[in-house]
């Protein structure tokens, strides 16, 4: 990864459980180059760590609004993190 490294986490909500959700955002994060996780919550939403090179993490957001064929995105909400906080790879997490 080159340039600016950047982490962030990304609270994704609408119909984002039961639609495979958390594989596409895998998928996408590894054809990105980002590392991090992916987690349904109690609440119906899906949280994501998404940490990278600053361009590869702006472009998995916005990814975050498109999801997989059957996601319905109504808000995606982004904090910024820590980078070390993140994982070596991208992992489905419970």
């Amino acid at each position: 990864m080159q340039g600016q490294q950047r982490a962030v986490r990304a609270r994704v909500s609408g119909t984002v459980q039961g639609v495979s959700y958390r594989f596409w955002t895998r998928s996408e994060a590894i054809r990105l180059g980002v590392t991090g996780w992916v987690r349904n919550e109690p609440d119906g939403s899906v949280t994501a760590l998404i940490a990278g090179a600053d361009a590869a993490v702006a472009a998995m957001v916005d990814r975050l609004w498109q999801g997989p064929r059957g996601a319905l995105v109504s808000k995606v909400e982004v904090e910024e993190m820590v980078h070390d906080q993140a994982p070596a790879d991208f992992r489905i997490i419970t």
